[in-house]
């Protein structure tokens, strides 16, 4: 099936079993893989948002926008959302055939006691608990994590963390998690990238490196650390700035009017830096109430 098939009705997609495709009462397009729903909603300037559910009953064709409530990003087009579906689809079935055992476990984890654990091999254990979860690996599955992303104890947190055990053990991963593994490592461990595939990373691949750049390169400059619209200046939104964005301010602390126009657009990816030939000084009323009572 072409990815920009037009669908009206239920329809299974040839070479993913139990992946179907059609529209809701309300005519936005709809899918279903095994008990997991997907729906594509519009949104902004053509854009469409990509909404889950889960166990949703009755056919597609009475499914409602109320069946739907969780968020997992925007779509461009229909062709996204039938190349998601089926991303999705592949996982679900890599996943059934590991073979992962679900146990029960009260272990003793960094997160809390384990309320429930998935086995993903001999040695490899994913716990859950009532706030957050990760993976433990026995000393000698560690011992095979590579050195730059290696955790004493085997305990490797559920947010960013498990990228590891997947770098060091990929077949007990789908492909999806794989790819997600990689970037993972490439955002938050750049240095171990790079060690581990001999490249060095360019602008724009690694958000980490990318905000370290950034400090670098503005260590003199006054970056915003903290923002709120003006009840004393229409029109300006009024910020607290420190040198090099040191929050704690070790170097000095200034007040600034900004175009709030200006501020919503530039506010950068990393923090707002300070023109300081354009934006002036302001050490009035504040707005912020740590300010209240101080101001010069």
């Amino acid at each position: 099936m072409s990815a920009a098939t037009a669908l009206t009705t239920d329809n299974e997609a040839p070479g993913y079993p139990g992946v179907s495709f059609g529209r809701s009462v309300d005519g936005f397009r709809v899918a279903l893989v095994g008990e997991t729903a997907f729906a594509m909603l519009p949104a902004r300037a053509g854009w469409h948002l990509l909404a889950t559910g889960w166990r949703i009953r009755g056919p597609m064709a009475e499914w409602t926008r109320s069946d739907f409530y969780g968020h997992a990003g925007e779509l461009a087009d229909e062709a996204a959302f039938h190349a998601h579906v089926e991303e999705n689809a592949r996982h679900q079935q890599q996943r059934a055939a590991l073979g992962r055992r679900e146990i029960h476990s009260r272990a003793h984890t960094p997160w809390g006691t384990s309320q429930g654990a998935t086995v993903y091999a001999d040695g490899v254990t994913c716990h859950s608990t009532a706030g957050h979860g990760g993976f433990h690996l026995a000393a000698e599955r560690n011992r095979k994590v590579h050195s730059m992303l290696r955790a004493n104890g085997g305990w490797y947190e559920e947010d960013s963390h498990w990228a590891a055990v997947a770098q060091a053990f990929p077949e007990l991963f789908t492909n999806f998690e794989n790819a997600c593994a990689e970037r993972t490592i490439r955002d938050w461990y750049p240095d171990a990238w790079e060690a581990i595939h001999g490249q060095v990373l360019e602008p724009g691949q690694s958000s980490t490196k990318d905000e370290r750049d950034f400090y670098k390169r503005h260590a003199d400059d006054w970056i915003v650390v903290s923002a709120i619209r003006s009840d004393h200046e229409s029109g300006f939104t009024e910020v607290v700035a420190t040198l090099g964005g040191d929050r704690a301010g070790a170097r000095g602390t200034r007040r600034y009017m900004v175009p709030s126009d200006e501020y919503g657009i530039n506010g950068g990816r990393f923090g707002f830096v300070i023109d300081v030939t354009r934006h002036r000084v302001y050490d009035g009323p504040s707005s912020f109430i740590g300010w209240q009572g101080r101001d010069t």
